[in-house]
């Protein structure tokens, strides 16, 4: 069963809810990257960076090491399938719901006379 009172889920939802945060996970899916190169494209400073990193590091969506000066950021994504696994859950939820209404309009245009159907 999915945990919907779960930490790390907040955590991950929480740093998903920033457009900035879900760009760097999307540049770190091509590989890893230092914080000054994911600061780039967002004419943001390192310190800026820093901080959005710092939540994703938090919801354990990255992971940071360290060469001489640079560090470097790496996706961890075991937290986005936990992530997945809950939007899963609810996902055959509304199927199942779909398919209700689905066979609800099909029973409809069956009851319809022919010149009705369109």
């Amino acid at each position: 069963m999915v945990e919907y009172q779960s930490p790390h889920l907040d955590a991950v939802f929480h740093a998903l809810s920033d457009p900035t945060r879900r760009a760097i996970l999307h540049r770190l899916s091509a590989g890893k990257h230092s914080v000054s190169q994911l600061a780039e494209p967002f004419d943001m400073s390192l310190a800026g960076a820093s901080k959005h990193v710092k939540v994703l590091e938090a919801a354990g969506l990255v992971s940071r090491h360290v060469e001489g000066r640079t560090h470097y950021c790496r996706l961890e994504a075991a937290r986005l399938a936990e992530a997945q696994a809950w939007f899963r859950y609810y996902e055959r939820f509304w199927s199942d719901r779909l398919d209700a209404l689905q066979n609800i309009l099909e029973a409809e245009d069956r009851q319809k006379p022919p010149a009705e159907k369109g």
